[in-house]
């Protein structure tokens, strides 16, 4: 999305590096890729001096995601008490997303996305540690969208196989294959800008997915369900790892706050952005756990009865919105590879060349994602990793540490430094606590 003063819409986004930002207030004109964070941006359609409801929409589209399809397995997990640490998921969120507005004001000028904020705070040195940990959830969410994609279309088409070259192809890994090969010719377009259009019906594959939850419950289990637990402390950690993606999205909060006709009011676009997602999130997390109880799949539709017309929208609006987002996510590592290795040649004699390039890394980060997908038999375990390692860093630690060190010579108040230490210790016990236990199961799967 482009900032306030430079309005250009669906203009081509710029080149990503480790050094460079991730998110660009403005475009770079003949520029090819999007950059890991105009990855977020590029999935909100482009308007420049949004008003208070578009920006509300467009927030809320940007933290919505495939994290609802892991929501009652998270309460599965840690039992109904652990709604309340959801709740204080949601509000912590909250809260640090306003100490990276507040660092967004400090210098306006030079600070245009989430890791200029870390530049400014602590040197070059943080902006390449914020793009890194950037690049890294690009990566295990795309591998998360075909492990979606392939345990979804099994249930939809059970017992399909073919003989590809002499090796027989069934079951997740057969669709894991047709999903990669779907999404690959996505990865060498040069402007990402049409699928941000697409991608936007993530909101409404959430409200089909609730509504498919009701009309299981009605038609068919009913939703008193006695198989459910009050707490599970063992499960816990996976519980909070699950929460926290959720409502990671912090990374397109300064290109969201840029865009704004009036971005002093960007803490009540965020407050009614995090309201509209926690009760979509914890409604699909009341009806799955009350549906299914203990038995929940890490992705609810999986629990969907087979032949239902519902169960065939919900898994249909569901697949739709991370094949169209693949590109968004494949776009910025494919960048940062080529300029990386240098293998992109530019200049009017090197177009072909960094065409090829392009199309090359583009196709090799594909396959890697897709061979990584059939070695990860479980959703849940890999989206619970990212959100205790990689979300919680974007959301909880850097927000918090960037706050303290830009406000530190002005002053602030011991009650709030009081509030970012005990935020920052529940955000070192989750990353420690939900990163042990999600690779633990995920090693046991083996």
């Amino acid at each position: 999305m482009e900032g306030q003063r430079t309005c250009q819409c669906e203009a081509p986004l710029p080149v990503s590096t480790l050094s460079e930002p991730l998110l660009s207030g403005s475009a770079t004109k003949g520029a090819d890729l999007a950059t890991a964070d105009d990855l977020e941006a590029a999935q909100l359609p482009s308007y420049g001096g949004a008003s208070f409801s578009r920006t509300c929409l467009n927030l809320t589209n940007a933290v919505s995601g495939i994290g609802v399809l892991s929501m009652p397995y998270a309460v599965a997990q840690g039992g109904w008490a652990s709604l309340a640490l959801f709740a204080l998921v949601g509000a912590l969120c909250y809260y640090t997303g306003t100490l990276i507005e507040r660092c967004m004001r400090a210098d306006p000028d030079a600070i245009r996305s989430y890791p200029d904020i870390g530049e400014f705070a602590f040197g070059p040195g943080c902006r390449r540690t914020i793009a890194l940990f950037m690049y890294v959830e690009l990566y295990l969410v795309a591998i998360s969208f075909l492990v979606l994609e392939g345990d979804n279309l099994h249930k939809l088409f059970p017992g399909a196989a073919v003989e590809l070259l002499g090796c027989r192809l069934e079951g997740k890994q057969l669709f894991i294959a047709l999903a990669a090969a779907v999404v690959l010719p996505t990865t060498w377009l040069k402007n990402l800008g049409v699928l941000a259009y697409v991608s936007a019906v993530g909101l409404v594959a959430s409200a089909a997915l609730t509504a498919s939850l009701v009309w299981a419950g009605v038609a068919e289990t009913g939703f008193h369900r006695s198989s459910t637990t009050l707490l599970n402390p063992s499960g816990i950690p996976t519980s909070l790892g699950l929460y926290f993606v959720c409502f990671t999205g912090h990374a397109v909060f300064p290109t969201i706050y840029s865009s704004m006709r009036n971005n002093r009011h960007f803490s009540k676009v965020l407050l009614v952005s995090s309201v509209l997602c926690s009760l979509n999130y914890g409604l699909t997390a009341v009806l799955g756990y009350m549906i299914y109880g203990d038995g929940v799949e890490s992705q609810v539709t999986l629990n969907l009865p087979s032949g239902k017309l519902y169960t065939k929208v919900a898994i249909v609006m569901t697949l739709v919105n991370p094949l169209a987002k693949f590109a968004l996510l494949a776009a910025p590592i494919t960048a940062a590879l080529e300029e990386k290795f240098k293998f992109s040649v530019p200049g009017p004699t090197g177009g072909s060349s960094g065409a090829a390039a392009r199309v090359s890394i583009s196709t090799a980060v594909v396959v890697s994602t897709a061979v990584a997908a059939c070695t990860v038999p479980f959703f849940g375990y890999l989206m619970s990793f990212i959100g205790s390692f990689l979300s919680v860093m974007a959301t909880v630690i850097f927000p918090c540490l960037c706050f303290l060190k830009i406000y530190k010579a002005e002053g602030i108040r011991r009650t709030e430094i009081a509030a970012i230490i005990a935020i920052l210790t529940i955000g070192v016990f989750v990353a420690v606590t939900g990163t042990y236990t999600s690779l633990q199961q995920i090693i046991a799967t083996f």
